[in-house]
């Protein structure tokens, strides 16, 4: 039901983005003497954070409603508004979807490449206060490990990713989060493939698919 309330909002979102940039309002707010018309490209570079960090906000399968909704139809259309501009030759047209292409190819790609981060952080941001305080109920375990909770499960098929919250009161983790390389690291019973500090004594750990932390004995 949620995934469904946010696939349609990406959807409305979507359509509102292009609607707008077709308008021929949008470009009245820009200088008429200027030779591109930034305006356009301003608002869909806009648009575009605001829907794709509140995906990543919401959703740990936040590249999909993007790519499969948000990012076509919004693509789609600035590029038939393109070849319409160049085939009229409208080049202060054609420069401006351009320059909206250009911005939007660009800005998601940047986007999706630092989801892995952009993603806890923002969670961290709205939520940390709550996950500290249910971390912080547990007992210091026994075994030496780290006090820690599930923070997101993902998977398809059978494939299972968990990512991990974990309070290191000790800042053993601090070398690992600067070095961002995989490794088997001192509290943590899997090798796991980075780890990313949140703030001073709170970090992020993915797994690796399938493994789980619980007491080592899900991990290779």
């Amino acid at each position: 039901m949620i995934l469904a309330a946010i696939a349609l909002g990406v959807f409305i979102s979507s359509i509102l983005v292009a609607t707008l940039v077709t308008s021929r309002r949008l470009g009245r707010l820009s200088r008429v003497d200027a030779l591109v018309d930034w305006v356009p490209a301003a608002f869909v570079a806009v648009s575009a954070g605001f829907v794709f960090v509140s995906l990543t906000a919401y959703s740990g399968y936040s590249e999909f409603p993007y790519l499969i909704c948000f990012f076509p139809i919004v693509f789609l259309t600035c590029f038939v508004l393109l070849l319409i501009a160049a085939t009229r030759k409208k080049w202060r047209q054609c420069l401006s979807m351009l320059l909206t292409v250009v911005v939007l190819v660009g800005l998601s790609g940047a986007l999706l490449r630092g989801e892995n981060v952009l993603r806890p952080s923002i969670r961290w941001l709205l939520w940390s206060h709550r996950f500290k305080a249910e971390v912080l109920a547990q007992r210091a375990p026994s075994n030496g490990e780290l006090r820690h909770m599930e923070w997101e499960a993902t998977g398809f098929a059978g494939m299972d990713n968990f990512v991990y919250l974990v309070f290191d009161p000790a800042e053993t983790l601090a070398s690992a989060a600067k070095s961002r390389a995989p490794g088997k690291f001192s509290g943590i019973p899997c090798k796991v493939p980075r780890v990313l500090r949140l703030e001073e004594h709170w970090y992020s750990v993915p797994f690796y698919t399938d493994e789980v932390w619980d007491a080592g004995r899900h991990c290779e």
